[in-house]
């Protein structure tokens, strides 16, 4: 992961070329149309969005402004029905889904609401285990490393079930470190958590964040989106307002 220097951002929230931050997120008039029974919902309706290396940013919305659709299709998860969505400069908008996987497993790490971890297995073990998937070498000692990064390690050989809340929480957001993503997507990371618990899981991706990773949370809590540096505000499948804080 390279740490890059934190610089301003403009008004919009998109760095001047100036800057030396590449774009690792572009979604250039991106929209999304499901079918449901006889009837078209018009998910997103002509987003573009550039996310820029080292950004801290968080989208946020009421349900039905777009934003599970947006996180799908940020993370890979799905494609746009129109428009272009590039990850890595890289166009991502038309690939298959087998090639979506490969590409998910190598770019972006995931952190969810409801940690998603295996419950018989160790703490270390779900840590890993998406390494072992995607093959990776030096497999054990990256999910160490990840554990220590998050103030965890003490607890490697514990299961799920003994470990509290934001403990599941720090082990899941070592998961994602430990692919060395490009980008950390987190779905309400703290949202199955009590406020002091929330915080303390903020702190970690404050200083992630500090340390050179970019880092998109999706959130409804004002509270969550103080931490990050930029705000995107969808309504009704178009961005509202997007505003970024001086750094």
């Amino acid at each position: 992961m390279t740490v890059v220097a934190s610089l301003p951002l403009g008004a919009t929230g998109a760095a001047s070329p100036e800057s030396g931050r590449l774009p690792v997120i572009e979604l250039i008039d991106v929209h999304k149309t499901y079918r449901v029974g006889t009837e078209l919902i018009q998910a997103l309706r002509g987003v573009t969005l550039t996310i820029r290396e080292n950004e801290y940013a968080a989208i946020m919305g009421a349900s039905g402004s777009g934003k599970s659709t947006m996180l799908n299709i940020l993370g890979c998860l799905d494609v746009p029905s129109r428009g272009t969505y590039r990850l890595g400069g890289s166009d991502v908008s038309r690939v298959s889904q087998s090639k979506l996987a490969g590409i998910r497993s190598r770019k972006i790490g995931f952190v969810f609401q409801s940690f998603e971890l295996l419950p018989r297995t160790t703490a270390l073990k779900n840590v890993e285990l998406p390494l072992v998937y995607s093959h990776a070498k030096k497999r054990r000692q990256r999910a160490i490393d990840a554990l220590s990064r998050v103030g965890l390690l003490e607890r490697a050989l514990h299961h799920p079930n003994q470990l509290s809340g934001g403990q599941k929480q720090r082990v899941a957001i070592a998961r994602a470190l430990a692919q060395e993503p490009d980008i950390i997507l987190a779905d309400e990371p703290t949202g199955n958590l009590d406020s002091k618990t929330g915080e303390e899981i903020m702190s970690i991706f404050d200083q992630l964040h500090r340390e050179g990773q970019t880092i998109i949370i999706v959130t409804h809590e004002d509270d969550i989106a103080r931490h990050c540096r930029r705000t995107i505000r969808l309504k009704d499948g178009v961005v509202e307002e997007d505003r970024s804080k001086g750094l």
